[in-house]
């Protein structure tokens, strides 16, 4: 006897459509899984035979074989149970063919209920994709799989249950899906407010240049002048997400696995805070079964750094292609995937080891070699990729003491909202988002520019000695700082202001 039922793979974040074929013959009893299964698909056997048992079906005391098609695709996690179990069923004449094409979703517990599986975004998607009509996933997942149009989502609590359905005896009803609901990302932002940052007034107005056009940027300053403080304030500053952005931060987290079960959609904008004894592959991806990294996981968002130098110098090297292509690949034995990476990056180091080089009050207690050799753990090509430089002094007594309140995030988050809607208004029908996104070809055609303004970047560029890179980086933070003024082109003041962001090192 010989029956099928399709579910679903994850590789990276792209789902695959996966035939569980099942043949029961005569023979010794007897459970064999091909077709590339990790240890979780194999251990599927014992959870569907106990929720068959559990649930009042009868097991087949036969030699059954499940073959997972293509048989070259690895298959991981414990997603396809409920495809196993319907498979057998279907073998063994309890369940009648299923006249529709329908893809089959979800853990089995011993007792034949549903658990939350991970991935269920992906894997929906790539069934619309491929023409399949129906999913039949668990309740707990049944709102995340509805973020997909064009497909019905059948809940299900359990394997009784979704018998019952296919025996006309109890139908499900299913899950009313929109696709994403724009309404959804208007969540208040995160993170610590403006206003509770005393003084630094030249840092807070780099953070808005910086949050208006997804600019790259470093704090440096002694210990204590509030360089933490102010890299937590950004997310309060960022526009909230639209709603294509908020589908692929939602399929990313699902994939990982962190997407609550509560909560079917990322509202907010990722702000990623690793250790700095993170390893290479936990900041960028891989491992034994190729997971997003830090990188990923900030797509759309914040990836901040603090201690920057104290970081491993193989892992922030890596940083320097995904800062440029936006993704990252990541190829091993086990195969080649490729994540989105396009994250704004800010950094917070000290200037020297023991943090008081810049300090005007403290003196500093290191060795010239040792604070060249510190500054040295974060190299040019790495520093030439950060859009703006901030020095953060130390806040002085009078701004500590003051009682005044200053302003408030959602005053620098509106400017920065007008500036975002002005380089969207700009960019409209390119795939390109803000200035942060631009080529060379881009930064031409966008950023327009005076006889004496030309003649102020032509100074800078041969005084500062300025990398090409580097030559476009500050062009697109002039035009940043132009679109928050309103302007259509860019002015000596706005270059000026540009320039003043630059590392002198």
């Amino acid at each position: 006897m010989w029956s099928s039922a399709q579910t679903c793979a994850v590789l990276g974040l792209e789902g695959y459509i996966v035939e569980v074929e099942i043949d029961i013959s005569p023979g010794l009893p007897a459970f064999n899984m091909v077709g590339l299964p990790d240890t979780a698909v194999q251990e599927a056997k014992e959870r569907v035979r106990a929720a068959l048992r559990n649930s009042g079906f009868e097991f087949p005391l036969r030699r059954i074989t499940v073959n997972l098609a293509p048989a070259d695709l690895k298959k991981a996690g414990p997603s396809y149970d409920l495809s196993i179990a319907v498979g057998i069923l279907l073998c063994t004449g309890q369940l009648d063919p299923i006249n529709e094409r329908a893809i089959f979703l979800g853990e089995l517990s011993l007792d034949g209920s549903l658990r939350h599986t991970t991935g269920i975004l992906a894997m929906v998607s790539v069934a619309r994709d491929q023409g399949f009509s129906t999913v039949y996933v668990p309740t707990v997942d049944a709102a995340e799989a509805a973020l997909v149009d064009g497909v019905t989502v059948y809940p299900v609590d359990n394997l009784p249950s979704l018998i019952a359905h296919f025996l006309g005896e109890t139908p499900i009803s299913p899950v009313a899906n929109n696709g994403v609901v724009p309404e959804g990302c208007t969540s208040p932002p995160g993170g610590m407010n403006l206003a509770d940052v005393k003084g630094q007034e030249h840092a807070k107005r780099a953070l808005e240049v910086a949050a208006a056009g997804f600019h790259n940027l470093l704090l440096n300053g002694p210990p204590g002048s509030g360089k933490t403080l102010l890299a937590r304030c950004m997310p309060s500053i960022l526009p909230p997400m639209t709603p294509p952005e908020a589908l692929e931060v939602t399929k990313i987290y699902s994939v990982s696995g962190d997407l609550p079960a509560d909560s079917p959609l990322v509202y907010r904008r990722p702000f990623r805070s690793p250790h700095y004894t993170i390893s290479n592959a936990g900041l960028v991806g891989g491992g034994r079964n190729l997971r997003p990294g830090e990188i990923t996981m900030s797509h759309r968002g914040v990836l901040f750094l603090d201690e920057l130098p104290e970081f491993n110098h193989t892992a922030l090297e890596s940083l320097r292609q995904p800062l440029e292509d936006k993704v990252v690949t990541i190829s091993r034995v086990t195969g080649t995937v490729t994540y989105p990476a396009s994250f704004m990056f800010v950094a917070a180091m000290n200037p020297c080891p023991c943090g008081y080089y810049t300090d005007p009050r403290k003196e500093c207690v290191c060795a010239p070699s040792a604070v060249s050799r510190y500054q040295k753990k974060v190299s040019g090509p790495l520093m030439d990729r950060i859009d703006v430089f901030v020095e953060v002094p130390p806040v002085e007594y009078e701004k500590l003491v003051d009682t005044g309140r200053a302003e408030d995030s959602s005053q620098a988050r509106d400017r920065v909202q007008q500036a975002r809607d002005r380089q969207r208004e700009r960019f409209y029908g390119t795939g390109m988002l803000c200035n942060a996104d631009m080529g060379p070809a881009e930064v031409w055609k966008s950023c327009h520019l005076d006889d004496a303004t030309k003649t102020l970047l032509h100074t800078a560029t041969q005084r500062l000695y300025l990398s090409a890179r580097a030559f476009h980086r500050i062009l697109k933070v002039s035009r940043t700082i132009a679109d928050l003024d309103g302007a259509v082109d860019i002015t000596t003041t706005h270059l000026a202001e540009a320039l003043q962001y630059r590392s002198r090192n």
